[in-house]
């Protein structure tokens, strides 16, 4: 994801390139593979460009942050309830309250 959030659209060509430059060669087949899985998971949008397909990411880096923490919250809370609750509140208590306000802003949202 980060190789298509940094060039806003790719092919898997494009992707493999970049994954393979001065590391661990990748297949062709395996970024193909994750990109189709991705698309699937809704995080990518696939369009025909003449034979190949050019992805570009659905959401930004920062919505894709703030779904995957809302769900892990949801997931803690759901498995753990009030507990869960408690120890954020008493996470919360520990911080300066600069950023205690900051957060307060982030919470209410745009």
């Amino acid at each position: 994801m980060e190789e298509v959030w940094e060039r806003e659209e790719a092919t898997v060509r494009d992707i493999l390139e970049a994954l393979n430059s001065g590391r661990k060669q990748r297949a062709y087949t395996t970024i193909m593979t994750i990109m189709t899985r991705l698309e699937k998971k809704g995080l990518l949008r696939r369009r025909k460009r003449g034979k190949t397909h050019v992805y570009r990411p659905k959401m930004s880096r920062e919505e894709y942050l703030e779904a995957r923490a809302q769900n892990r919250v949801d997931e803690l809370v759901a498995d753990y309830g009030d507990l869960a609750l408690a120890h954020f509140a008493r996470q919360l208590g520990t911080l300066d309250p600069k950023r205690r306000a900051e957060l307060r802003k982030l919470a209410k949202g745009p």
